[in-house]
């Protein structure tokens, strides 16, 4: 299988969850996402279940879907090479919270947030199905593809 998926490229996104009562926000690097349903809208967002995010989960209503562009490979590397079992990712990055508390990164192409609707099992991944319910763009761009950060260490590895 390694041969088929090691063709494929895709873009790289950023999940954000609330923080949970008592802690601080969370957020990792994406991969595997995809829109599943146009009307009504929704995508599918796996989370790596050995990820520090995917612990934050519980009991969020909503999170922040971030697609990064070409100029933030930074950011990138930040929710993907570093865990926030270590760190404060979001001291190192600017973003705002709307009344939904989800964090919104000051930096991407684009972005929305969404209701979590259903949680899939996937293996070692967790699927969020999210219905979007806000959403905008911050700048022009392509997206920053897999390619591109292919030799990244993940902070937690798959």
């Amino acid at each position: 299988m390694d041969e088929f998926t090691a063709n494929l490229d895709y873009p790289m996104l950023v999940l954000t969850v609330p923080a949970p009562a008592g802690g601080r926000p969370a957020g990792c690097l994406v991969g595997f996402a995809t829109q599943c349903s146009i009307t009504p809208p929704r995508f599918l967002v796996c989370v790596s279940k050995a990820n520090h995010t995917f612990r934050t989960l519980p009991g969020a209503r909503k999170v922040g879907v971030h697609l990064l562009s070409t100029a933030e490979h930074d950011l990138a590397e930040l929710f993907g090479e570093r865990t926030g079992d270590e760190i404060d990712k979001f001291r190192r990055c600017q973003w705002s919270a709307g009344d939904d508390r989800v964090p919104v990164l000051a930096r991407c192409l684009s972005w929305y947030v969404g209701e979590v609707l259903d949680l899939v099992d996937l293996g070692d991944h967790m699927g969020l199905v999210l219905a979007p319910q806000r959403w905008g763009s911050r700048e022009d761009g392509a997206p920053l593809m897999y390619s591109a950060i292919r030799d990244m260490s993940a902070g937690h590895p798959a």
